[in-house]
């Protein structure tokens, strides 16, 4: 794997392949031989006073035999740690840190991933982001994702925490070829209720589109702006600071695999939230609306438990990232 992290500051390196479609090409600040691999690395310092964070992180996946092997190109406070490979080399595994632990108005992060084809790979997060309430200004998020035929991409971030009076915005771009499949999830905490907080400020928007072998299967704009109303109409919040949507897009569902993801979220232990489950053209929708991360993140786990192994062939193995 190639690894290469830099200063916002620095000049642009020349000398990695990198996809097309990524970010900008980014110099690194210290090279270290590990192994076979070479990584590049370095230590995010704080933006200069008064500037913002404009954060990158490119992963490409590409085969090499039996392996699929990664080259990633970040910029701070994005990192990406060592790959693993729990499921044997066919499947990565990748983490994707945020050094400066936060996001506050004016943050701006990136994200492209890009699957050649017949590879398969887990991306996720170190640990939940954080977005603070310190600032006028959206802190934001973009992602462009492509899965080439035969790819099998799994993203699957920690939940976000969006403080009360903070703006985030986000916006996701798929786009899968024929025979790609994709299964992602969006899981965010409004307020810190373990503080008392109630969202009755701030705003969060967020888009993500999907498209499949040039067809939109699914797009999903939401705008939740903060107020007593959100908070308590049962057609908004309903007193529910937690929200949370998986999509799996890539074939047609069964009607066994929608009855199943149903069942998984009726045999929950005690639920404190509602669920839905709905079948798309081309894939599996499913919500939560509740008051625990924990309990929307274990249903989807066993949701994507359930899918893998149906549609991928393999069972799932849980990142290690999450058991800390």
């Amino acid at each position: 794997m190639t690894i290469v992290s830099l200063n916002q500051n620095q000049p642009l390196a020349r000398s990695l392949r990198l996809n097309p479609l990524c970010c900008q090409p980014c110099q690194s600040t210290e090279r270290r031989i590990l192994g076979s691999e070479v990584i590049h690395s370095a230590v995010a310092p704080p933006p200069p006073s008064g500037r913002s964070w404009h954060g990158q992180a490119c992963l490409t996946f590409e085969r090499r035999g039996d392996r699929t092997v990664p080259q990633a190109q970040t910029q701070a406070p994005l990192k990406v740690q060592r790959p693993f490979y729990p499921e044997g080399p066919s499947l990565c595994q990748s983490v994707l840190l945020h050094t400066a632990g936060g996001m506050v108005g004016g943050d701006r992060l990136s994200y492209d991933l890009y699957l050649q084809a017949n590879t398969a790979a887990l991306v996720t997060t170190a640990a939940a982001a954080k977005i603070y309430s310190d600032h006028p200004q959206p802190a934001q998020v973009n992602g462009s994702i492509h899965v080439e035929s035969g790819a099998w991409l799994e993203w699957l971030p920690q939940e976000a925490i969006v403080f009360e009076g903070a703006q985030y915005h986000q916006n996701w771009r798929v786009e899968l070829a024929a025979e790609a499949h994709w299964l992602g999830w969006d899981v965010l905490r409004l307020g810190r209720t373990a503080r008392g907080e109630r969202f009755c400020q701030g705003e969060v928007r967020s888009r993500f589109e999907v498209w499949h072998d040039g067809q939109l299967i699914w797009v999903d704009p939401q705008r939740l702006v903060g107020s007593d109303t959100l908070w308590q109409s049962p057609h908004a919040l309903n007193a529910c600071p937690v929200i949370g949507t998986l999509v799996w897009v890539g074939a047609m569902p069964t009607d066994e695999v929608v009855n199943a993801a149903r069942a998984a979220w009726e045999q929950q232990p005690h639920p404190r939230g509602e669920a839905g489950v709905t079948a798309l053209q081309r894939g599996l929708l499913c919500r939560y609306r509740g008051q625990s991360t924990s309990e929307a993140r274990r249903w989807f786990v066993q949701v994507w438990q359930l899918l893998r192994p149906y549609y991928g062939g393999t069972a799932v193995t849980i990142p290690r990232v999450w058991q800390r």
